[in-house]
């Protein structure tokens, strides 16, 4: 008994494949774009709140607040590092690069990746204030669903044409 199968679309779907293996770089540097930029708006957000007081010495057995100054040392370095691409993987880091440099703080130089763990996890003489932590868990849904969706719509606009 002999069958006949018939397909239709075979050689669309081959088309469609070809060009995601091509485009699928794009498609996660695009994606990742949208996503990134809202744990970073988080963070700032975060930072900019972040409550100072003025620069001291905190007592033995005392803590204290960053100071204004280092507040901002933390808003001028925070930001999206450079995307990462091997093959149709791409990444990211969000926040303050352990190389960000240093700034002159009552009359010393600091570093300011050390600034924002001292701020972030707090230590003997500085209180905590988790913003990093926390703009992560604030941002985290959001920045999942517009990675899905950014990347949804850009392989509609490929499969669609």
């Amino acid at each position: 008994m002999a069958m006949t199968i018939k397909t239709d679309g075979l050689d669309r779907l081959g088309q469609i494949l070809a060009q995601l293996e091509n485009k699928a770089q794009e498609v996660a540097s695009g994606a990742l774009y949208e996503g990134a930029g809202i744990v970073a708006d988080a963070l700032n957000a975060g930072i900019r709140s972040i409550r100072t007081e003025s620069f001291k010495y905190a007592p033995e057995g005392t803590t204290r607040l960053p100071s204004p100054q280092e507040k901002a040392a933390l808003e001028r370095k925070v930001g999206i590092a450079k995307f990462r691409k091997n093959g149709s993987e791409v990444d990211t880091i969000i926040g303050i690069s352990y190389d960000s440099g240093y700034t002159q703080i009552a009359g010393k130089q600091k570093s300011v990746a050390v600034i924002a763990r001292s701020i972030n996890s707090g230590t003997s003489f500085m209180r905590k204030q988790p913003v990093f932590r926390l703009a992560k868990n604030k941002s985290q849904n959001a920045a999942k669903a517009a990675i899905v969706e950014k990347a949804e719509k850009m392989l509609d606009e490929i499969i669609n044409g």
